[in-house]
């Protein structure tokens, strides 16, 4: 059966591809499918763990939105992989690589968003990053603490999937790309239905060209960079078209990531995040076994960052709520 799937590569894949066949593979050995590729394997230990589940309860933007219809991190990471395989596919790249990493790429994302992340790298000495943090879900944290054992291909493309990053495969810059399409798009569609902004505040010289709704610019965006990627040794949008996604990126930034109304409830967020790392901090005994069966290798404080980032938004609040808040006192 690989052996169909490993032709089927030869023939249709583009040169610039990472066929599965030569993957750098895994840092322990392991029996393999007869079924499945080993990037196929990835994307499905990545969907069957726990950390890929918690990502329903977690903030994408907006902290505790009241609707059902504004984005978690569990569907900004289905709509990231969507996009990014309907370019893997254009520019004949493998898509269960891209799959793989993109369903992967936010699996270390804290509470609270990026609002949570922000406040543990100020907290840790180490620092805090959701990308370094997601390989080390992968590779230490999951399944027990014995990780996920994922290939060579899939963590690279983990780790350098922020816009900085420089992954080693094509289709781990197409997930950059993917995951910078699909939030900028699906934030402007849930800051228009919280009443943040309107279409209309979008400038006009940047719809003039990117397009007047979310599945122009989609469109505008895809077709873009398999157009002036195709059959190259790179994925990169044409410079007019990677101009305008700056722009509309910087109007982002200044009109909803850093809008006082959309952000309202952040502060209360990170000082719970505040409370919480202290309190642990103090009171290290209190943490879960596995956490504390952490701190000989890697110490007292990435334990306690490993917990809380661990934790989705609603597990967050009744941690600080169990911790802080006193209970009813009945007679």
């Amino acid at each position: 059966m690989l052996e169909h799937i490993y032709e089927f590569e030869k023939q249709y894949l583009s040169p610039y591809a990472c066929h599965s066949q030569n993957t750098k593979g895994r840092q322990f050995e392991t029996t393999k499918s007869e079924l499945r590729t080993e990037f196929q394997r990835d994307r499905d230990r990545i969907i069957h763990s726990k950390a890929f589940r918690r990502l329903k309860h977690k903030t994408q933007v907006f902290l505790s939105p009241k609707g059902d219809h504004y984005r978690t991190r569990l569907t900004h990471t289905l709509e990231v992989m969507q996009v990014a395989r309907t370019i893997a596919r254009a520019l004949k790249l493998n898509e269960d690589l891209t799959e793989a990493i993109s369903l992967g790429h936010d699996l270390g994302h804290t509470p609270f968003g990026h609002s949570g992340e922000n406040v543990l790298n100020k907290l840790n000495p180490n620092g805090f990053e959701h990308n370094k943090h997601s390989l080390r879900v992968v590779e230490f944290l999951e399944n027990d603490g014995e990780g996920l054992n994922l290939t060579f291909e899939v963590k690279d493309g983990i780790l350098h999937h922020k816009k900085s990053g420089k992954p080693s495969t094509l289709e781990g810059k197409i997930v950059s790309y993917a995951d910078r399409i699909a939030y900028m798009n699906h934030d402007i569609e849930d800051a228009i239905l919280g009443g943040i902004l309107t279409e209309k505040d979008i400038p006009k010289y940047i719809t003039d060209i990117l397009g007047d709704s979310k599945a122009k610019r989609i469109n505008t965006l895809v077709n873009d960079l398999v157009s002036n990627s195709y059959n190259k040794n790179f994925v990169a949008y044409s410079p007019e078209i990677d101009k305008m996604a700056d722009e509309l990126r910087d109007f982002m930034f200044k009109s909803v990531y850093f809008n006082p109304k959309a952000k309202i409830e952040e502060q209360k967020a990170n000082k719970m995040i505040e409370f919480l790392y202290d309190y642990y901090m103090k009171n290290i005994d209190k943490l879960p076994s596995f956490y504390i069966g952490l701190i000989d290798k890697w110490g007292e404080d990435n334990a306690v960052t490993d917990y809380i980032a661990s934790m989705t938004d609603t597990f967050a609040v009744k941690a600080f709520e169990d911790l802080f808040v006193p209970n009813c006192w009945n007679i």
